[in-house]
């Protein structure tokens, strides 16, 4: 017995199926687009569903007869005609569930084994009515080679899709559901390519490199490694609702929230255009298989599956790497995404924001509201969110152990410190960028947050250089963010000479480099002194021993002494050499002193003088006051007060009231 295929003539409908079986084909099923000339036993005797309509219709003979073209080795004797509308699987299943009938050996597997399902239930083959029927055959190879195996149960339900609802009336799609998800938290992650690992390519490589205005900012390029994830790859393959169902299985059970994160950035990475910037352009799979979901709205709703079922608690290990968020921030934005969903997401890239780069925190300004280029807003927002949680955190350290260093600084911080101040001077020569948000983000970060403000001091002088229109009070409020004492000599230096920092920022850029100096002296003199006691410690010994050892010879003694008075006369040397610097940068710092004196006089004068002066005196001192601060006074050169240490923290525990 075979059956083939005939097409008919362009004015016939569709195609016609064959048995070839030498007898002639007694009754004709119409599913879809196709004819199929069969024969009325083996269909009654495995199908409830045909043969109750076979009997009603040669009961009842009022269909009227179609006239079929024969063939040539054909013999046609058609008795009655039957039409199989909404048939679950199309003509595809039918063909194979008529092989069944005629007990032909059918291959099952995974991606037909769901809709023969539907078939074997939708023609009634029940064991009941026959024994061995299509129904028992579907179920025993679902439950022996589809549901043990996690791959074959990806491809069950996707199959499902094209059967619905009567697969999820009969619990196929459910079934294949939980079977992927069990597999899934008692397998190996190794074997299914898990996590979705990034590689940096060769770091020798110029084209890897990310620049921004000329300065590597050492962040590269990462590419996707090749490595095997025919898993993921048969998992983004299914529709936005039975993904939906199976994330939410996923969670639901035991498996862990990196593999929840890696199954989300995958599909997300499939379907979602844009989200990497090396990969701007849908692949050729996405835009085949993916084709529905290619309107704004249902890319939006898939956005937000994706957001709403990341975990927000920070993993130990997260596969989401940071860039891949800050492609979804962006992606949101463009697509108008709900605001829960951006504030969700923003709440997840705070809890891992020290993993960023300075690539990924130059957002653009999608809206019509915002001046500048980049959404600054959204970093300040993010900035926040991480700050807060590190407060959670050693909060609970500190209840955890109480015995823990209060000053201590966790390494994300300072981490985080370091990529603000990167991100400030970028953002600082935006014409756009008031003074008032520059202030706010910079002094958004604890103290503890940056060891040293040369970072700062460079986003502070971008600034100024930018924005050379803005008032001397607006211009001492950003020099005012600056701690002079976390200035290395060379940011001090070159600060004593920038012609762009107001004049008192200069006065206390040139104090502390005093500070630094005299703490270096002091230092120093201490190690010189300490250095010839401890040179003359073994000689001292030397001459106890040999005290105490009377036997020994005058040649072993005068070697002795000779060895002692070289080391003396080499640590004198270098103690004189040591003197001799020291006496220049002496020299150096009392030159400062005295040029802090002067100026110093100057300003006691002025304010000494006497309340009736002409005008113009008044006003020569009231712009030297300006010019000065009023504030700072004559603080400024006396090394011994620390008036201007303690009025720096006055005024920035002032600044954060406000």
């Amino acid at each position: 017995m075979e059956i083939t295929e005939a097409a008919e003539k362009p004015s016939s409908k569709g195609q016609a199926w064959f048995c070839t079986t030498g007898l002639p084909s007694d009754i004709v099923v119409e599913v879809e687009d196709m004819t199929f000339h069969l024969h009325k036993f083996p269909l009654m005797s495995k199908s409830r569903k045909l043969h109750n309509l076979i009997t009603e219709q040669e009961a009842n003979p009022t269909h009227p007869q179609q006239e079929l073209e024969e063939e040539p080795d054909e013999i046609e004797e058609v008795q009655c005609q039957i039409v199989l509308p909404n048939f679950p699987g199309g003509s595809e299943t039918f063909e194979i569930a008529a092989k069944f009938c005629y007990g032909v050996k059918i291959d099952l597997n995974s991606t037909n084994v769901g809709p023969l399902r539907c078939a074997g239930e939708y023609l009634e083959m029940t064991e009941e009515y026959s024994e061995d029927n299509l129904i028992s055959k579907t179920e025993r190879f679902l439950s022996q080679a589809v549901f043990k195996s996690f791959k074959e149960s990806i491809k069950a339900l996707k199959s499902c899709e094209r059967v619905m609802p009567l697969a999820e009336t009969l619990g196929i799609t459910q079934r294949c559901i939980d079977s992927i998800a069990n597999r899934a938290a008692n397998a190996d992650p190794s074997l299914f390519g898990w996590p979705v690992n990034e590689v940096t390519p060769n770091p020798n490589s110029s084209k890897h490199q990310i620049l921004w205005n000329g300065i590597d900012t050492g962040g590269r390029r990462k590419g996707i490694s090749r490595a095997n994830h025919s898993s993921l790859e048969d998992l983004v393959l299914l529709s936005l609702p039975f993904f939906k169902r199976l994330i939410l299985a996923m969670k639901s059970g035991n498996l862990s929230r990196e593999m929840v994160e890696t199954c989300l950035m995958y599909y997300a990475k499939k379907y979602i255009p844009g989200i990497s910037r090396s990969t701007r352009k849908p692949s050729s799979s996405t835009t085949t298989s993916g084709s529905s979901l290619a309107s704004e709205s249902q890319q939006r709703e898939l956005l937000e599956t994706i957001i709403s079922n990341l975990p927000l608690e920070k993993t130990p290990r997260p596969s989401t790497n940071t860039r891949f968020l800050f492609g979804l921030l962006r992606t949101a934005n463009i697509l108008n995404a709900s605001q829960g969903c951006k504030a969700a997401l923003e709440k997840k890239i705070g809890s891992q924001l020290e993993q960023a780069s300075l690539d990924d925190l130059l957002i653009p300004s999608y809206s019509y509201l915002n001046e500048t280029l980049y959404d600054v807003d959204c970093v300040e927002r993010i900035l926040g969110y991480f700050l807060d949680g590190i407060e959670r955190n050693r909060n609970r350290d500190a209840i955890e152990d109480e015995d823990e260093e209060e000053g201590a600084t966790s390494p994300a911080l300072m981490l985080v410190g370091k990529l603000t101040d990167e991100y400030l001077s970028e953002i600082a020569s935006d014409a756009n960028l008031k003074p008032e948000r520059f202030y706010n983000l910079a002094m958004a970060l604890p103290e503890r947050a940056r060891l040293f403000d040369d970072g700062l001091y460079r986003a502070v002088d971008v600034y100024l250089k930018a924005h050379p229109w803005i008032s001397e009070p607006e211009r001492e409020k950003i020099c005012g963010i600056l701690d002079c004492q976390k200035l290395t000599l060379e940011a001090c230096t070159h600060a004593a000479q920038n012609e762009r920092l107001p004049l008192r920022a200069v006065v206390q850029v040139l104090f502390f480099e005093q500070l630094q100096l005299r703490h270096a002296i002091a230092g120093t003199l201490i190690a010189g002194e300490a250095a010839p006691l401890e040179s003359s410690r073994p000689s001292v010994l030397r001459r106890e021993a040999e005290s105490e050892e009377e036997d020994e010879e005058e040649e072993e003694e005068g070697g002795a002494e000779e060895g002692g008075g070289g080391t003396w006369r080499s640590a004198v040397r270098e103690n004189q050499v040591l003197r001799l610097d020291m006496d220049s940068m002496r020299t150096r710092v009392h030159q400062l002193e005295r040029e802090c004196s002067n100026m110093k006089k100057v300003i006691e004068k002025i304010d000494n003088k006497p309340p009736g002066q002409p005008d113009g005196r008044t006003g020569w001192k009231g712009s030297l006051i300006r010019r000065f601060g009023c504030k700072f006074k004559t603080q400024v050169c006396d090394s011994h007060e620390p008036t201007v240490v303690e009025g720096r923290k006055g005024r920035r525990h002032h600044h954060h009231q406000h």
